[in-house]
């Protein structure tokens, strides 16, 4: 199964990347395929760094003086053609950024299963709005 996390913020990575080393631990049942925007270049790079982890592919969209709008355009642009060509069968993605936003919107374009992990992690109640997992069906 290929599990795509997206991350773009340091808080994001901060959260996923316990999820993505055990899904590495097991790499019989699960490929992952890391893909980071950069919207927060340096502090995503510091966390991606520290656990040595290095994205399967960055988008780096980011660019001084930037507009949401543009943000989220170049987001959509830029990841849309990576979910084309590497077919997850899940995109996972944590938070309320525009990173979030845009690939739960591409994931959910493509009918592609998409979990958003929240802080429910700390509740263990996933039956809070705190784990929220998105279908087609």
């Amino acid at each position: 199964m290929k599990i795509m996390p997206v991350v773009g913020t340091r808080p994001e990575a901060i959260k996923l990347i316990p999820v993505i080393k055990e899904l590495e631990r097991h790499p019989e049942e699960f490929e992952v395929v890391l893909v980071t925007t950069a919207q927060h270049r340096k502090m995503l790079d510091q966390v991606l760094k520290l656990f040595g982890i290095t994205p399967s592919h960055d988008l780096e969209i980011m660019e001084n003086h930037q507009t949401l709008s543009r943000l989220t355009a170049k987001i959509i642009d830029e990841f849309d053609p990576i979910v084309r060509k590497e077919k997850p069968n899940w995109i996972l993605i944590q938070g309320d950024t525009t990173t979030t936003f845009t690939s739960a919107l591409i994931g959910f374009y493509h009918k592609i299963r998409i979990d958003h992990i929240e802080g429910g992690l700390r509740t263990h109640n996933r039956y809070t709005t705190s784990l929220v997992n998105f279908t087609n069906d």
